[in-house]
């Protein structure tokens, strides 16, 4: 039986906020670590991506910056996290800024593709923990707005993924800059890729806890594999699988196509955002709201998703495209069967893909048995469950979205690449019941699956063909 956080010795004032959001019982890789975190111990945190672990480092921070005491100095913050996406970043400050507010701490996030001016203002400001991805960070550094000398703790969050990204020489010159006596504290699936070396330079005589490996996967998380004959019968059977009332997430390997499949499915009634690359940190900010929120249940992505997003009761991940390596698959996967949480996973497989597809699986250490489905399937309709309304489209949804690096400048394409359902084409629909890198950067003060009852008849409910819905222009 899990422990509470009081009884891990979180103080009261941390528990009482908890408490507030309804954690009393700490997960396991928060009651392996935070005997040792609180203590002021270094600590190697292995688990993936779902564990916990955002809580397990947010805790000890703010408990040691509550009870040292003191006011950070503008431009010198005393606490730093470090993230490898903007959106992780994102979400770890959202973790972390309750608990500040509770100690009358403030928080910031830093990142690149967007103002940094509004970055300079907080720090000027005085900010006690800054969560940062390595890039803008840098840039502060040696424009002289930040100075990390007045760290007292840091932590580095998805070390493996910095590494895939390319950013351990970056996060190797901003931990040197970071006082060597203050506590450290990293997180990571795998000690790869050099990772293993920030290890060794950066923590004093660290304590190890290992959760779960890189390639074990949730029990609480559902695998599917469905084979499916070609194009018309995959894409039939993926806006089927968008169809129930409970979120997913559906991944694409091209950011065209995560565009171009977001706007058919809203022209067929399903709501949908995207999220990928050639967004900008606006776009991104508004989709991701948006999902979050009650209007859109389905969010298409590429791998930009697939680490550091976290979605309250996703209960579908649908690999739309098969990913490249295992990895990708289990991170994609990751998205559902959060924190206690069940949830289920299907791969579409076109015939060209089986082999490559059956490789991936045993890699990533997944028995399943492919079965072969259609749309109309009872393996689909249950997975389904009950059907969401229809939603006309909006003429603000039909509006082309302006695409962006970097800064969100870029040039507004036309909405004639990849505009929706052509005429003709399948919605994938019921044939009837149709009735229907994060936040801007400023200093904060601070079960079971949704539609699985009985309320569905089967695969008889379920009309492929459906009729042709024609686009609002």
């Amino acid at each position: 039986m899990s422990s509470s956080f009081a009884e891990l010795g979180v103080p009261t004032q941390l528990t009482d906020v908890l408490e507030r959001e309804g954690k009393t019982k700490a997960f396991p890789i928060q009651e392996d670590t935070l005997p040792d975190t609180l203590a002021g111990r270094d600590v190697l945190g292995r688990g993936k991506t779902g564990s916990g672990k955002t809580l397990a480092f947010a805790l000890p921070i703010v408990a040691r910056l509550g009870r040292s005491g003191g006011k950070s100095r503008p431009g010198h913050p005393r606490a730093l996290v470090l993230a490898p996406t903007r959106e992780l970043a994102t979400q770890i400050d959202a973790v972390i800024a309750p608990l500040a507010k509770a100690y009358g701490l403030t928080t910031t996030t830093i990142f690149g593709g967007v103002s940094q001016q509004r970055q300079e203002r907080a720090l000027r400001a005085g900010v006690d923990i800054v969560v940062a991805c390595p890039g803008r960070l840098e840039d502060l550094m040696k424009q002289r707005h930040v100075t990390l000398d007045a760290i007292e703790m840091t932590v580095l969050d998805e070390a493996d993924h910095m590494a895939d990204l390319g950013f351990l020489p970056g996060v190797t010159r901003i931990m040197t800059a970071t006082p060597a006596r203050g506590q450290r504290l990293m997180f990571s699936a795998t000690l790869d890729n050099g990772v293993d070396k920030l290890v060794r330079r950066f923590l004093d005589k660290p304590v190890t806890h290992s959760v779960d490996s890189e390639d074990s996967h949730v029990d609480a998380m559902t695998h599917h594999v469905f084979h499916v004959g070609g194009a018309d019968a995959k894409r039939e059977l993926v806006h089927a699988l968008a169809s129930g009332t409970g979120r997913r997430i559906l991944f694409m390997r091209t950011k065209h196509q995560a565009k171009k499949l977001a706007k058919q499915l809203t022209a067929a009634g399903i709501p949908s955002v995207d999220l990928h690359g050639n967004l900008s940190q606006g776009q991104r900010d508004r989709n991701l709201a948006l999902f979050q929120g009650l209007t859109h249940r389905v969010l298409v992505a590429t791998d930009v998703a697939a680490r550091g997003v976290h979605v309250d009761n996703v209960e579908l991940v649908v690999h739309v495209d098969p990913p490249a390596e295992h990895k990708a698959y289990l991170h994609r996967s990751g998205r559902t069967a959060r924190a206690g949480s069940a949830g289920d996973v299907v791969t579409v497989v076109l015939p060209e893909q089986r082999r490559e597809t059956d490789q991936l699986m045993r890699r990533a250490s997944i028995q399943v048995r492919p079965q072969a489905v259609s749309a109309t399937s009872a393996q689909v309709a249950t997975l389904v469950g009950e059907f969401a309304p229809y939603v006309k489209p909006s003429p603000v949804a039909e509006q082309p979205q302006r695409q962006g690096q970097g800064q969100g400048r870029g040039r507004r394409r036309g909405a004639g690449s990849g505009s929706g359902s052509r005429p003709g084409q399948s919605s994938g629909r019921p044939a009837q019941g149709r009735s229907s890198e994060g936040r801007p950067a400023q200093a904060h003060s601070g079960g079971q699956r949704a539609g699985h009852g009985g309320g569905h008849s089967g695969a008889a409910a379920f009309s492929a063909s459906g009729s042709s819905r024609r686009r609002s222009r």
